[in-house]
């Protein structure tokens, strides 16, 4: 048994966010959380969602709120790779695209509305603009776009996650790569039981447990979360053609229907050596209940019926590629009541809550842990400048 003043549940983007800026408060302090499966397939333990090379990131968004967190978290990212060693932050830019004939226009004066609020550059494309711009996209009905050249693109969220790690343990934070099975307020402490027996204690505790946040054995059974699953497709793009896509943007269209509405990011370089353009985006919901149905579904590589239709979407968009080959692979995106973050105690003012990601929060996960480690380091959350409370919600 050790104690500590502050144990953080979840070694995944937010957490480990959150004990980078909590680290330099000086406490004592524990990052808890198991390291990524090398066979999913058979691993018998949780999971989480930062496994992969690619994520996109941009401060454009038709939300202020979601807009800021990101803008907060980009002005950081130079500045965690440097302490690190770690590279996570490619600025290939971003292009987020609106139906002209249907809510994608109500979209792109959303996002419109919130780059001038903020501060932002983002330049206003017509359909024939995108076309110059980016000859490899082919929108097929009358669209308009919003392009952010800086502070925008792709993000690696492995390396992200191994380099908010780096930087917590450089601060004397102790990492320790197991599962949390039990959390249980008591005696004045937060007593925080490992699957491999051991046990720790502290003065408060903040869970960052992506998808599996929800459990009895934590102490958050009823949390209002809603886990859906996801399916990401990879087209692989050879040398030839990589050169052909070398200078596209990450791409978002939002049209206002589900079905249409996807997101893409450019060739990324894989662990293999290979490239891959990713795409995603759901046409209906699918939703997990329990960490049983959770585990079940990141051991699968995801729904080839989304699959099917996502090369069907890149076939129109991108009519050139000619993929060596096409991947799928699962994940799970975390909904809230209110759709951000969840940052608040729980019914114990020594648990607090951090989670939530609402399929938005990769690219925005420092500031999200920034608050984190705030809440659980002053006993109280105070962020004025945000147009939320990010209030936990119970069922």
């Amino acid at each position: 048994m050790t104690d500590f003043d502050f144990i953080i549940v979840g070694k995944g983007m937010m957490g480990a966010s959150a004990a980078r800026h909590l680290s330099a408060s000086g406490a004592r302090i524990a990052l808890i959380g198991p390291d990524e499966p090398l066979n999913k397939a058979r691993h018998d333990g949780v999971f989480a969602s930062h496994y992969d090379e690619g994520r996109i990131t941009r401060s454009l968004d038709g939300n202020a709120v979601w807009g800021r967190l990101a803008q907060r978290s980009i002005a950081r990212y130079r500045d965690i790779e440097a302490e690190s060693g770690i590279s996570f932050f490619n600025e290939s830019g971003c292009l987020m695209v609106g139906d002209l004939s249907g809510e994608g226009t109500s979209f792109i004066q959303s996002v419109i509305g919130v780059r001038d609020a903020l501060g932002g550059a983002a330049e206003v494309l017509s359909q024939p603009d995108m076309a110059t711009s980016f000859p490899c996209f082919s929108f097929s009905s009358p669209s308009v776009g919003v392009f952010e050249a800086k502070g925008a693109g792709t993000i690696n969220p492995r390396a992200l996650v191994s380099a908010q790690t780096v930087c917590a343990q450089n601060a004397n934070v102790d990492v320790i790569p197991q599962q949390v099975v039990h959390v249980e307020d008591e005696a004045g402490r937060v007593r925080v039981t490992l699957r491999d027996g051991r046990w720790y204690t502290a003065g408060r505790v903040l869970l960052a447990a992506g998808g599996f946040s929800r459990n009895a054995n934590l102490g958050t059974s009823d949390l209002d979360l809603t886990v859906k699953a996801r399916t990401v497709l990879f087209l692989e793009v050879d040398e030839a053609q990589h050169a052909e896509f070398a200078h596209m943007p990450s791409l978002i269209v939002e049209n206002g229907r589900q079905e249409d509405s996807i997101y893409l990011l450019p060739p990324i370089r894989y662990p293999d050596g290979r490239m891959f353009i990713k795409i995603g985006g759901d046409p209906v919901d699918r939703i997990l209940n329990g960490d049983t149905e959770i585990c079940d579904w990141f051991r699968t590589d995801g729904s080839a019926s989304v699959g099917d239709h996502l090369h069907a979407i890149v076939k129109r968009l991108i009519p050139s590629l000619r993929p060596a080959s096409l991947t799928t692979n699962s994940c799970v995106t975390v909904f809230t009541a209110h759709g951000y973050p969840y940052i608040g105690f729980s019914d114990s003012s020594r648990l607090a809550i951090l989670t939530g990601g609402n399929g938005a929060a990769a690219k925005s996960c420092d500031e999200i842990g920034r608050l984190g480690a705030r809440l659980i380091l002053n006993g109280t959350f105070d962020a004025p400048e945000y147009e939320t409370d990010f209030a936990v919600h119970k069922q």
